[in-house]
């Protein structure tokens, strides 16, 4: 679906041409396929769009909540009657599969569900007679303009964590999607102008870094919402956080999966092939470390290598592939630059997924599933986010051996464990440092109503996306204490 023209920013309730005269390509990472173009635009451009949303603000926060989340019904039922459409751009311009594509709106539209709980969840609470005749009550009160900084791997999904939820509570929002995939957020944007929104409330625009930096600089723009890699997300949180606004910023992870000698095999392997393999490796909760604890090394090792070697990889517009491409050239290149220095280190190829065969992976960016054994604490790939199909492992003698590795790691954005045993659970939710945590689950992501944790340098900030967590971060508390003497009432 070649588009041989730029893709118009969205502001002010129009489309907007970009005043700047940069662009990006954007292609399919399945073929090299020319897709659209994408804008660079300028600071200029975000300042107009900062500029409307702060005026819209005024009078979005005086609209009754009960009226905010009507744009919303009426927002899930458009995405639901577009889904197929949505996903398809999806999987074109990201490389996953389109079950995978499929999900990801799922989870999408069930943040617009949660968020029309909004009526209920930005409550505050009050006390009478906290001394005699004063009374004192905290309500939220939204905080103004919010921005939304999304990554690459769910151009539909990631935005959903925020946008509903900071509209909901009486903001204004503007989301800068991933240069890499935009167009994405452009249909999404097509049915946003279906809702007669007042103009301003929600705006889009398209840019590389620049536009990140002049959001996080704007006067007029009070929160951001990040996703990225932990070195990004870290400079994201200083330097939203020095010019005075909220931050929420989420980071890298290098998530492990403890495999006991009592799990079951062939639930498990399946469910760690998937965690792995998944969107080709390229999520936040993908399990990228396997540590197999006692007699598990031999069970899981030999069925593993199986399964990954059995994935179906190809263009995920096929209904039968299992595994896509990653996003680019430059990042199938760094992901086998990877390998090679995790061999370098003394890990051995158990299933090689290096430079795939065949007229099906010409043109794109494939990296089949690969599996690197006898990885040692010291290997410099066991601290390193390699985001991408590429599943490390490691063994150990104990559980508690196993979850000191777990926690002598820099990320805590998920950790899993495969067993039949309670007690066992027990002790790894309880002593498991991460913020997700699944139990004989391989992907332990929250539903819309839990937040979306994540600890160590997972996570910059102090309230999550999703659920309360978001209603709480999208309003500001505001204590009020009153009296009202009788003899004040006689007098009128």
């Amino acid at each position: 679906m070649a588009n041989q023209t730029i893709l118009p920013n969205y502001y002010n309730g129009k489309w907007m041409i970009a005043d700047s005269g940069e662009k990006l390509e954007v292609r399919n990472p399945a073929n090299g396929e020319l897709i659209s173009y994408v804008p660079l635009s300028s600071r200029n451009t975000v300042d107009e769009v900062a500029n409307c949303a702060r005026k819209a603000f005024s009078e979005w926060r005086r609209t009754p909540v009960t009226k905010r989340i009507q744009y919303l019904f009426k927002l899930k039922d458009l995405l639901e009657e577009n889904l197929e459409k949505i996903a398809q751009t999806i999987t074109d311009e990201c490389g996953k599969t389109i079950h995978e594509s499929r999900g990801e709106l799922r989870r999408a539209i069930e943040n617009v569900e949660v968020a029309c709980g909004a009526p209920l969840n930005m409550q505050g609470y009050n006390n009478e007679d906290i001394a005699t005749g004063i009374d004192e009550i905290m309500i939220r009160q939204p905080i103004g303009v919010a921005a939304v900084i999304a990554p690459f791997n769910f151009p539909a999904m990631i935005p959903f964590w925020f946008m509903p939820y900071a509209i909901a509570t009486g903001n204004t929002c503007i989301i800068k999607p991933s240069e890499r995939v935009p167009n994405t957020m452009n249909i999404i944007f097509e049915l946003i102008d279906q809702l007669d929104l007042p103009d301003g409330v929600i705006n889009m625009v398209h840019g590389d870094h620049r536009v990140a930096d002049a959001i996080l600089e704007h006067p007029e723009i009070n929160s951001i919402s990040f996703v990225g890699s932990t070195p990004v997300a870290k400079i994201v949180y200083e330097k939203a956080a020095k010019h005075g606004k909220r931050v929420q910023a989420s980071g890298g992870a290098k998530n492990p999966i403890i495999l006991l000698p009592d799990a079951d095999p062939e639930m498990s392997t399946r469910i760690v092939a998937d965690s792995a393999f998944g969107c080709a490796g390229q999520r936040c909760l993908a399990a990228s470390l396997a540590i197999t604890v006692g007699e598990a090394r031999k069970t899981f090792r030999e069925a593993l290598g199986e399964k990954a070697s059995s994935i179906n990889v190809g263009y995920g517009l096929d209904e039968s592939v299992e595994m896509g491409p990653v996003i680019t050239q430059q990042s199938r290149s760094r992901i086998e630059s990877l390998i090679d220095e995790g061999t370098s280190n003394g890990a051995k190829i158990l299933v090689d997924g290096r430079n795939p065969e065949g007229p099906a992976f010409r043109g794109g960016n494939f990296v089949k599933p690969t599996i690197l054994e006898d990885m040692q604490p010291n290997n410099p790939l066991v601290r390193t986010e390699i985001f991408g199909p590429v599943l490390s492992m490691m063994h150990a003698e104990t559980v508690d051996d196993a979850i000191k590795l777990i926690n002598s790691g820099d990320y805590g954005n998920m950790a899993c464990l495969f067993t039949s045993s309670g007690a066992s659970a027990r002790k790894f939710k309880y002593e498991a440092e991460a913020g997700n945590i699944g139990i004989n689950i391989g992907v332990a992501a929250p539903m819309a109503f839990f937040p979306f944790s994540g600890w160590k340098d997972s996570f910059f900030g102090d309230l999550h996306g999703q659920g309360k967590n978001a209603f709480e971060f999208f309003t500001r508390q505001k204590v009020v204490v009153e009296r009202w003497p009788d003899t004040w009432t006689r007098t009128f």
